[in-house]
């Protein structure tokens, strides 16, 4: 049963981290936006995905800086006391994201049912979300969309970037040539495929006709990436690595051709701006975590990986199930990334 038959006045997200869920939020929320316009909705976020979404038509988005400690909740508490939402959506089951909950004021309180939730966020909601049969999170919070009674939650992403943005990008794509972006680094560290591996990849493309750009954080885990791929080759590289704002990335990543990338954000960003990405994932199952419409074009070891650690069938562990060892990319094999990126290069002609 829908909670709402007509628009309610506001709504208030939850979803502070990361870049990438954030992104799929995004989905859900402009959902929302499309079948009740005239909703208010305020989305409480992370400083850093703040850059991502507080340029959104029709949101207002308060920021949680997690770094100020106490100070940051009562900051938002102080921002939102004047309001009583008609919901919040919590869609976010770590424990400092359901204390934020707590200075809330919301007659609805939607929260993950109990075969998602984690971290006692069920002691926090008095609504529970049912979970759809599909395991990816977008599928998770879109099922938010629709137990408000929003009727059509098929996911479309509108994220916009400015004119500069967009010349900041051109300055560094080929015109003339194919472009691929690689983002070789995530924030963990076991997520990242090995130098190696992503040198025989843009010698390939290289020989292709392909310009090559690396781009990434300014973290020392992506720079010192960076470095060991450009020793690892004598290729043509821009290496932009460090050198960009959220939106610039998404930017390039939306102007360019292709994007490589291991299981972090700005997959999802490649899949919100419809550009064709290839994730390499191990730890996390693709089929909860890949980039939501290419997940067809993920290169996979996870059901090995997993395997190998657990001793047991697929079938017989949680979709949510995370690989522990540290040394499970080394398991992608350079050859079918190349083959993938060549059965991509063939759509693309």
């Amino acid at each position: 049963m829908a909670l709402f038959q007509s628009s309610p006045r506001s709504i208030c997200i939850l979803r502070l981290s990361a870049i990438g869920d954030v992104c799929n939020a995004v989905a859900a929320v402009q959902a929302i936006q499309r079948y009740w316009p005239e909703t208010r909705i305020t989305w409480i976020t992370g400083k850093l995905e703040a850059q991502l979404i507080s340029d959104l038509p029709g949101i207002e988005v308060i920021i949680f800086d997690k770094k100020q400690g106490w100070h940051a909740y009562k900051q938002v508490w102080q921002q939102l006391k004047e309001h009583r939402f008609d919901a919040l959506l919590h869609m976010q089951y770590a424990i400092r994201a359901s204390i934020l909950t707590l200075g809330i004021k919301a007659r609805y309180k939607l929260g993950f049912d109990a075969t998602r939730s984690q971290d006692f966020q069920t002691l926090f909601t008095n609504v529970k979300v049912p979970s759809p049969a599909q395991p990816h999170v977008l599928d998770g919070f879109l099922a938010f969309a629709q137990h408000l009674g929003v009727k059509d939650i098929s996911p479309t992403w509108n994220i916009s970037y400015s004119a500069e943005d967009k010349q900041w990008a051109e300055k560094h794509l080929d015109l003339h040539h194919k472009n691929l972006v690689i983002v070789a680094g995530a924030s963990k560290k076991y997520k990242n495929w090995i130098p190696e591996g992503y040198a025989r990849v843009l010698e390939h493309a290289t020989q292709s006709g392909w310009n090559i750009i690396l781009a990434g954080s300014p973290s020392a885990t992506e720079t010192q990436l960076a470095d060991d791929i450009l020793r690892e080759t004598t290729a043509s590289v821009t290496n932009l690595v460090g050198e960009s704002s959220i939106k610039q990335m998404l930017a390039l990543i939306d102007l360019a051709d292709l994007l490589i990338a291991p299981d972090t954000g700005p997959t999802h960003m490649a899949n919100a701006m419809k550009t064709p990405v290839i994730g390499l994932y191990a730890h996390h199952n693709p089929a909860r975590t890949g980039p939501y419409h290419y997940r067809d074009s993920v290169i996979s070891v996870y059901e090995e990986a997993l395997k190998a650690e657990q001793k047991k069938e697929i079938s017989q562990l949680s979709w949510r199930t995370r690989v522990k060892d540290e040394q499970a990319m080394k398991r992608i094999k350079a050859d079918d990334v190349i083959i993938m990126f060549e059965r991509i290069s063939q759509q693309l002609s």
